[in-house]
């Protein structure tokens, strides 16, 4: 029996609309990881991308369960010495809203080009508008 590899123009990619306010971020983000791979698909394949596209509205109204809220803390390294830089999850959350939803997904995603590959059909918006309306996502209920 052969195994089954979905060629180029068998992979069909639909575009789908996820509205982040009041979800909890990490639910949120396995999800969007999940769509984004194509884990839902039936043709799923580890080494090819045949995932979907993924607008994410509302950015802003993310929420964290528990204390996490106030606990929670994003790392950055200059590359010289002292050069570590906290930031708390309140600052990241009023200044780079699309940042703290497309963190946690990396986060989710693979390490390696393919997993770069697939992050870039996630499409992150702070509020309630998004310029794809063209592609007529349909929205997804989490």
């Amino acid at each position: 029996m052969k195994t089954y590899t979905p060629t180029a123009k068998e992979i069909e990619r639909r575009w789908w609309l996820v509205d982040a306010a009041g979800k909890p971020l990490g639910r949120l983000a396995t999800e969007i990881a999940r769509i984004l791979r194509g884990k839902h698909k039936p043709m799923f394949t580890p080494h090819l991308d045949v995932g979907d596209h993924v607008v994410v509205i509302n950015a802003e109204k993310v929420a964290l369960t528990g204390k996490k809220a106030d606990q929670k803390q994003y790392f950055r390294h200059s590359g010289y010495m002292g050069g570590e830089r906290f930031i708390p999850f309140r600052r990241m959350l009023e200044k780079h809203p699309e940042r703290v939803v497309e963190l946690a997904v990396k986060g989710m995603m693979p390490k390696t080009n393919l997993g770069r590959l697939m992050r870039q059909k996630l499409h992150v918006y702070a509020g309630p508008n998004h310029p794809h309306q063209g592609q007529r996502p349909e929205p997804l209920e989490l």
